[in-house]
């Protein structure tokens, strides 16, 4: 395999580990029970919301001028690495905030989302420099592949060490949750140097403005890029369903374990699961790549969406935990496929000499994402009252983004 490609795709290994050890998985439940210990139930929540929403607004609105000031720079590397070094320091400074210190965890967490999510900005806008737009497909897919199977194995070796935190010689599972954010942290470091070392900074002349000149320049050229686009019909009808079907694959990450847990299910079994969507996950997304390459990108995308539309009406009928662990199984499959392959049809759509401003674009509306589906559920709540009803909100959600996903029309690809 091509070392640049290869490399490229580690930092999908290298970061991964913090979406799922961190995000997903740790952070929430030490974040509630450890460090607000003084708070309520519904204070913590509050507390964790809110840091989310400034975390998410701020790179939301960051990221279409991170992703033009890199373009101008010829520096997404230099980009990538610093969100990158302070994301890692951050989520190492977990390790040392003391039980109770709420508002200091609160900080870091929030800090090390927003640098992971600004990095994948450039990481992603860095696609075009490494291969060709008939590789697109398959080289996003294998980084997708490898950040499940990385965030699979870590997360394996984190639910150990707090599970069993005297075969690592810890003293308790508090104390292996917190080296499982020094490991990130030294994780996400040490297997972002591949990138750093053998992918090339993309071949753009250089702007040597001051920053100041290149943020008036980066809103000026952001102004453009929306005229552009919403005169590029074909790159509009793709953001639109990528907002669509992205807010219901994000709510099904964001939801799946409260739904578990609302629905009675013990907690191993909701760990398990999660653990079954990255194993499933690994070769689902590398597949996916070899199976655009010979029906396109957005026939596999079309048929991953499908797959979401029977999990939403196989979830409304859901009672037993074996049924959980198929859902799983059926997100596995599909997850990865619609993450990685938008990601290269939207850089084969695209111009690539403006690929970090555009990428800017793709990251806010995956920021922004995740909003209408907790909206459409808590409104079904309301008005079931039963969780297994709720999830069939989602279906606006998928339906909507194919029919404007089949409007997308794809042009030849060029060697």
């Amino acid at each position: 395999m091509n070392k640049k490609i290869f490399s490229w795709a580690m930092y999908d290994w290298a970061n991964s580990v913090f979406f799922t050890t961190v995000m997903a998985g740790f952070f929430p439940v030490f974040f509630k029970k450890y460090w607000n210990t003084e708070a309520t139930v519904s204070q913590s929540t509050e507390r964790l919301g809110l840091i989310l929403a400034i975390s998410g607004f701020t790179l939301a609105v960051m990221s279409p001028l991170l992703g033009v000031i890199s373009d101008y720079r010829k520096s997404k590397k230099k980009f990538l690495f610093f969100f990158m070094c302070v994301g890692a320091l951050s989520t190492a400074g977990l390790f040392f905030v003391p039980q109770g210190d709420w508002l200091s965890s609160a900080l870091c967490y929030g800090v090390a989302l927003f640098c992971c999510s600004a990095s994948c900005v450039f990481y992603d806008s860095l696609l075009s420099s490494v291969t060709s737009p008939k590789n697109y497909d398959k080289v996003s897919a294998l980084g997708y592949s490898l950040g499940y199977l990385g965030g699979a194995l870590m997360l394996v070796v984190n639910a150990m060490m707090y599970q069993k935190p005297e075969l690592f010689g810890l003293s308790s599972g508090a104390e292996g949750v917190k080296y499982s954010f020094l490991s990130v942290s030294i994780w996400w470091f040490v297997f972002t140097m591949p990138i750093m070392f053998f992918v090339p900074e993309p071949d753009l002349n250089p702007n040597h403005d001051s920053v100041f000149k290149l943020f008036y320049k980066s809103i000026r050229e952001i102004n453009h890029t929306v005229i552009d686009l919403i005169q590029n019909k074909n790159v509009l009808y793709f953001m639109i369903a990528f907002w669509f079907y992205i807010d219901g694959v994000s709510t099904f990450m964001s939801m799946a374990i409260d739904f578990g847990i609302s629905l009675g299910f013990e907690a191993g079994d909701l760990i398990k699961a999660l653990l079954l969507t990255q194993f499933v996950g690994f070769p689902a997304a590398y597949l996916s790549g070899v199976f655009a390459q010979k029906w396109g990108s957005k026939f596999v995308i079309t048929f991953c969406l499908m797959i979401y539309i029977l999990v939403c009406i196989g979830a409304s009928m859901m009672t037993e935990s074996w049924q959980f662990y198929v859902m799983a199984a059926m997100i596995g499959i599909s997850q990865g496929g619609v993450q990685a392959l938008s990601r290269s049809m939207f850089a084969f759509i695209t111009p690539a000499e403006k690929s970090g401003e555009y990428f800017g674009f793709f990251n806010l509306l995956g920021k922004f994402a995740s909003i209408l589906g907790p909206l459409l559920m808590a409104g079904a709540a309301r008005l079931f009252g039963h969780p297994q009803k709720t999830v069939l909100s989602l279906l606006v959600l998928f339906i909507l983004g194919l029919y404007f996903l089949s409007k997308v029309k794809m042009p030849a690809k060029q060697n």
